[in-house]
């Protein structure tokens, strides 16, 4: 399916300047994590350092403005952080960042080393339009806990991204649902990038143009499709 998406303007009132970029991409080759996505994540880590310079995640200014932006909507962003922040806090441990498969591990890289929220999303996987939107409390969240299928549902107000059949991923970018995750059988996506200032427009659109290319490079024949920042 092509891709539809709409960003709430109760989502823009309460976050004012929040900008996302989407990357559609069909006829992908994905597959387990290999030596080449493994580096990619190895590179990341170490250009995370850079950055940071010794500080922690939390406190870079984009962090900060996510954190932010978390408390706006009622959550607690010392408990739930953003993706790119907890992605970023486990880079630096010694356990390092999760090998999951060539796809996840690409984007996961791309979010770590510009530091940003990066999500991918399986498109035969997405119900209708994908939808950014404060939750209303009723809408269904399929995940899993203690390896059994449950359903949640989210706070209301909550930030959530949702499609025609339920919740996508919960408290903005923090937990994404199985239903919709990318697999090793994907073969068509949507990547979203999110920012807020004071990341610039030409830091989104930089970290994007790096995904193209490393999707290009990890899937030869791959179609592309880069909805602007918006």
């Amino acid at each position: 399916m092509a891709l539809t998406l709409d960003v709430s303007p109760d989502v823009t009132a309460l976050v004012p300047g929040f900008t996302h970029l989407a990357i559609e991409a069909h006829g992908l080759l994905n597959g387990p994590s290999d030596e080449a996505s493994s580096a990619l994540l190895d590179d990341a880590t170490r250009r995370l350092a850079v950055r940071l310079d010794g500080r922690a995640p939390h406190e870079d200014p984009h962090m900060i403005a996510w954190r932010a932006a978390y408390t706006a909507f009622g959550a607690k962003p010392s408990r739930t952080r953003n993706s790119a922040e907890a992605l970023a806090k486990r880079a630096l441990t010694d356990a390092g960042l999760p090998r999951i498969n060539r796809l996840v591990d690409l984007y996961n890289a791309i979010s770590v080393a510009h530091l940003i929220p990066v999500g991918g999303e399986d498109l035969d996987h997405i119900a209708g339009k994908m939808r950014l939107v404060r939750a209303t409390g009723q809408e269904s969240f399929a995940t899993l806990a203690a390896g059994e299928e449950t359903v949640e549902h989210p706070e209301p107000g909550e930030v959530i991204w949702c499609d025609d059949t339920g919740v996508t991923c919960r408290r903005w970018n923090w937990r994404q649902g199985p239903r919709t995750r990318l697999t090793e059988e994907s073969v068509n996506a949507v990547f979203l990038l999110e920012s807020l200032p004071p990341m610039s427009r030409a830091e989104l659109e930089a970290a994007g143009a790096e995904l193209v290319a490393a999707l290009e490079k990890v899937s030869p024949g791959v179609r592309i499709i880069v909805h602007p920042p918006r």
